[in-house]
């Protein structure tokens, strides 16, 4: 076999190390360069000559495989002829890339050697437009008695709601797979997929979506406790990768890039229609291209249950996760995104003329200066605020400041937020455009678009997902961001309001990372503040400094003291030194708060609180040796870049580690106080559900009647000792109630008539 290697540039990177067979190297471009442009490349080759074509980089992968996504593609065999890899050298920065690089190599170096052969979609997949097949073939699925079912749903939108099935696939062994046209699907047919649900166990990949489609459209039922998600599942043994399931099937297993006929046929589509790829949808595609397709997705989520199934069994601290939080708790949000976020359709109409006005007010400001009228006459154009280039020019160029250092990624002077805050202390220009910034974004983000989403009761439904942080926190996605909402402006609260009779109820975790780094080190001083139970960085104020007052006098007395305390308990835990801790309490008291005496706290600190000391050290010690870390309910985060020759990277990670087990541990708290109050409102026949999970808090709706038995219960699930308790102390809540999610704010801010909103 022939065999030619194409990098980027020349280097020094010794490739005879990593590829045991002969080759032929090649660079694109015969001179180093940092960054490849099209104008260096000076390649000339004939991949006719060459049996495989090893492309090492995501240079050589775009301009010879067409490949954009290397690290999705790494190892696969594409068109028969080219083979994808990383750079070896990139390891030396980002140790966390070795184990996809070394899999990747391994399949680099059995396609040299003839050891393994082209990819395979072989298999007994066939697709089903005939009623009377169908049936049959759900019935020998049905009296199959295999343990598991993979199912899948084909759709024509993004959200279960706005579009509808056009078939549905089944697999229940290896290699085999059906997709059935739901144009065949008629009630004898549903009534056998029940019995199929009810008797196995149903393995999804994106669990929540194709629950929701079978649910709505074929008013099919599943049993929460006999239900799998590999996407969840492949979270569990990596937090850091890729979760969707093309990339799961490129890694896992030996089917290739098979949706490739699909995306090109989508592409060709668009390309003849004139039609943007967000707006095709999949009721456009063949049956015989969209069946295929489809029947090798459910077979690779059956064999990928059938892989990650065993691996977790190995280890008891992943599986109980898995069995116990993570998918319990992907069922709990399939059901709380099913309620629904209410909006007052009155406050948001009127919010988005208000902003709009407000943004026109504040761009016109900025003619009020003279350096904006001098940029426009010079430059010829008209100011764009959202324009990088233009704002960089005139803050220093026109306006004359002084850069503040702070660069972007290609080395030019960054205008960030922090960075306009910063030179805002020099000239009004810059808050000026901070304000336009945060008024456009408040609109863009929620008013323009949640108003066309809303479902016809008034209420948005979005995505909360389990599976897409590291730190184990919820994220939002979709129509509605609930994790961004602004919190300093209640006009996005404010529209979030309860139907007539009914209340909005939030309860937040009180100085919860604080509280359970507490519980995770054992510190028995830290552990009497909150037994202690008054105000927590008065008390931590008084302990630490001696301070010659009532705990109740420390805020008024000692406000610097007190807000020192504070910024040393929040920001020890993510690694703050004596000039953070200086630039905070500078920033809240409005004095100059020396990095000597920020230094000096730091130390009376640590002399109160020794045994959180040592345990920080410890987790630090812990992962810099072993590169991962557990928390306390089993997440393993895996940390390969404490082992990265970048010492800033290395101890990012570290603080990234010690980060997880304190904040996995706040959520997962909160996920199961939710999880357990939902069981408890129906048991009790509550007229309450939860409809959002923000960052450390359980939002509610609930009838008027029941909201003090709801809080009750809320606030038991939450404080209920699940073995990480200071005892006699359970976590601090503070619940808020009223009629919307500003609990008043909104009304004391604004001032909305006929229509028309008005700050007041």
């Amino acid at each position: 076999m022939k065999i030619a290697v194409i990098d980027k540039a020349p280097s020094k990177t010794p490739y005879d190390r990593y590829f045991i067979f002969e080759y032929d190297l090649y660079h694109m471009s015969s001179v180093p360069v940092q960054k490849l442009l099209k104008k260096d490349v000076d390649l000339e080759i004939d991949l006719e000559e060459y049996d495989l074509v090893v492309l090492v980089g995501s240079e050589a992968a775009k301009e010879y495989a067409k490949v954009t996504s290397i690290t999705t593609h790494a190892g696969l065999l594409i068109n028969d002829k080219f083979v994808c890899i990383t750079n070896p050298s990139s390891l030396l920065f980002k140790p966390e890339g070795k184990a996809d690089f070394q899999r990747a190599l391994d399949k680099v170096n059995a396609y040299a050697n003839g050891e393994l052969s082209k990819v395979s979609t072989r298999g007994d997949f066939k697709g089903i437009e005939d009623a009377e097949e169908a049936k049959q073939y759900l019935l020998e699925v049905l009296n199959s008695n295999v343990p598991y079912v993979s199912l899948d749903t084909e759709g024509t939108a993004l959200y279960p709601r706005d579009g509808y099935v056009i078939g549905l696939s089944m697999s229940y062994k290896i290699r085999q797979g059906r997709y059935i046209s739901l144009d065949v699907i008629g009630e004898e047919h549903i009534e056998i997929l029940q019995q199929i649900i009810d008797k196995y166990t149903i393995v999804f990949h994106n669990l929540k979506y194709d629950w929701k489609m079978l649910e709505y459209h074929l008013a099919l039922k599943f049993n929460p406790d006999n239900v799998h998600d590999t996407m969840v599942m492949h979270y569990v043994l990596d937090e850091n990768a890729e979760h969707g399931l093309k990339a799961l099937a490129l890694k896992h297993t030996d089917y290739g890039d098979y949706d490739k006929e699909l995306e090109d046929f989508k592409r060709s589509y668009c390309n003849s229609h004139g039609m943007l790829l967000n707006d095709f949808t999949y009721d456009l595609i063949p049956f015989d291209i969209i069946s295929k397709y489809a029947c090798i997705d459910t077979a690779v989520t059956l064999e990928l249950f059938l892989k990650f199934i065993e691996i977790l069994k190995k280890n008891d601290k992943l599986l109980n996760l898995y069995k116990n939080i993570l998918i319990p708790g992907t069922i709990f949000l399939h059901y709380m995104e099913e309620v629904g976020i209410p909006i007052s359709v009155e406050r948001m109409n009127a919010a988005d003329k208000y902003l709009d006005s407000a943004i026109i007010a504040a761009k016109q400001k900025l003619y009020e200066y003279s350096e904006i009228r001098l940029f426009e006459e010079m430059e010829k154009v008209v100011f764009n605020p959202n324009s990088v280039v233009q704002l960089r020019k005139l803050l220093f160029d026109y306006v004359g400041l002084s850069p503040t250092g702070k660069l972007t990624g290609t080395g030019k002077e960054a205008v960030s937020r922090d960075v306009l805050e910063e030179l805002g202390e020099e000239h009004p220009i810059p808050k000026t455009l901070l304000e336009i910034r945060k008024l456009t974004k408040i609109r863009n983000t929620y008013v323009v678009k949640i108003l066309p989403e809303l479902d016809r009761d008034n209420r948005i439904r979005t995505y909360f997902n389990l599976i897409f942080t590291t730190s184990g926190r919820l994220s939002s996605s979709g129509k509605f961001n609930a994790q961004q909402i602004v919190r300093d402006d209640p006009i996005i609260k404010g529209c979030i309001k309860a139907p007539a009779g009914y209340k909005i109820l939030s309860q937040d975790l009180q100085t919860g990372e604080m509280y359970y780094a507490a519980v995770l080190s054992g510190d028995v001083n830290l552990q009497k503040v909150f037994q202690s139970g008054g105000d927590f960085h008065s008390t931590i104020a008084k302990m630490v400094f001696d301070l010659p007052c009532a705990v109740e006098d420390v805020k008024k007395l000692y406000p610097a003291m007190r807000q020192s305390a504070k910024a040393i308990s929040f920001g020890i835990l993510y690694g703050s030194g004596p000039q953070k801790v200086s630039d905070t309490v500078s920033l809240a008291t409005g004095e100059y708060y020396g990095i000597d005496r920020a230094r000096d706290d730091i130390d009376a600190y640590f002399s109160k609180f020794s045994k959180l000391k040592q345990w920080l050290n410890n987790r630090k010690k812990f992962i810099e040796t072993n590169g991962y870390t557990y928390s306390f309910f089993g997440r393993k985060r895996r940390l390969i870049n404490v082992f990265s020759a970048d010492k800033g990277i290395a101890a990012h990670e570290v603080r990234s580690g010690i980060n997880s087990e304190i904040q996995s541990l706040c959520s997962d708290i909160n996920l199961l106080a939710a999880m357990d109050s939902a069981k408890e409102f129906i048991k009790n026949k509550l007229d309450a559900k939860i409809f959002m999970l923000v960052h450390d808090s359980i939002v509610c709706i609930v009838k008027d009647e029941h909201i003090e038995q709801a809080s009750k219960i809320l606030q038991e699930c939450t404080q209920k000792d699940r073995g990480c308790s200071i005892k006699g102390s359970p976590i601090g809540v503070e619940q808020d109630i009223g009629e919307d999610y500003s609990f008043g704010k909104f009304d004391e801010v604004y001032r909305l008539e006929s229509g028309s909103l008005s700050r007041i």
